[in-house]
């Protein structure tokens, strides 16, 4: 009864230790400057477009994300075919990639002198350093986590359901869109949140593809980065700002999941 009981201490002490060491920089953010610091900080010129330059890219390349990971997702899920492992584990390497790995690659393959730089100058497309190069930058390293949701979503919604809708004389682009993705709508909602979270606190991979230029490829956590050592309340108030969209994110995620599981009891 006394090693069980130390051994309960043990394993309160241990998640102690863990909720410390990962709430006590969070909640630093918010106690190091007060609130009307934190607002005043938050009118800067720069704040403000970092932030909404944030929120364009980030829907802009959720969006992509959304369009072509779905369906790509949706055939991941569904069939089964030669190399398909080898696939998925290239769709996934994005998760594992160093941020400044990721960088170099994007402008090796769509920089100025990239494979695909010449093709692209001659269609009049630039990315390199442009607000467009941070929309890839933020679908190469967001996509993987819808794409692994959204494989999961439609893994798990009943077969006999798109057969039944197939007998019925629907086509299967039709059973896709009338069956598969109600079913799993669940989980691509929180594939698109957990992708869009990504894509807002990215960092790494768009310093190195785009830079960083204010009101152009200047992102939120760019922004903290340049403002950290000359304007210390303002990098806090765009800290606590991502802080509190990426908490919403997550909670969201939370409860759509708490919610799914209870209808699934229920039924």
């Amino acid at each position: 009864m006394r090693r069980t009981g130390l051994f309960a201490v043990a394993l309160v002490a241990a998640l102690t230790a863990v909720l410390l060491f990962l709430i006590l920089p969070v909640v630093a953010i918010f106690v190091d400057a007060g609130p009307g610091e934190l607002i005043r900080s938050l009118g800067e010129p720069a704040s403000r477009e970092a932030l909404w330059l944030s929120l364009k890219t980030t829907v802009a390349a959720l969006i992509i994300i959304v369009a072509v990971g779905t369906p790509a997702a949706y055939l991941l899920a569904t069939r089964e075919f030669r190399g398909k492992a080898a696939i998925v584990t290239a769709i996934e390497l994005p998760l594992v990639l160093p941020p400044a790995a990721a960088g170099i690659g994007l402008l090796a393959a769509f920089g100025p002198k990239g494979i695909l730089g010449e093709p692209l100058a001659d269609a009049g497309i630039e990315l390199a350093l442009q607000t467009a190069g941070v929309v890839v930058a933020l679908t190469f390293v967001a996509a993987p986590f819808y794409l692994r949701q959204a494989q999961a979503a439609f893994a798990a919604v009943d077969p006999s359901l798109l057969d039944a809708a197939r007998t019925l004389g629907a086509s299967e682009a039709r059973a896709f869109a009338r069956v598969a993705i109600p079913c799993a709508a669940p989980g691509l909602v929180t594939g698109g949140a957990l992708a869009w979270g990504r894509a807002l606190g990215e960092f790494g991979a768009t310093l190195m593809f785009a830079g960083s230029f204010e009101g152009i490829t200047q992102t939120a956590p760019l922004a903290i980065f340049a403002q950290f050592s000359r304007d210390f309340p303002a990098a806090l108030a765009l800290s606590a700002v991502l802080v509190a969209v990426s908490g919403a994110l997550l909670l969201s995620v939370k409860l759509l999941g708490r919610t799914q599981l209870l209808g699934g009891a229920q039924a």
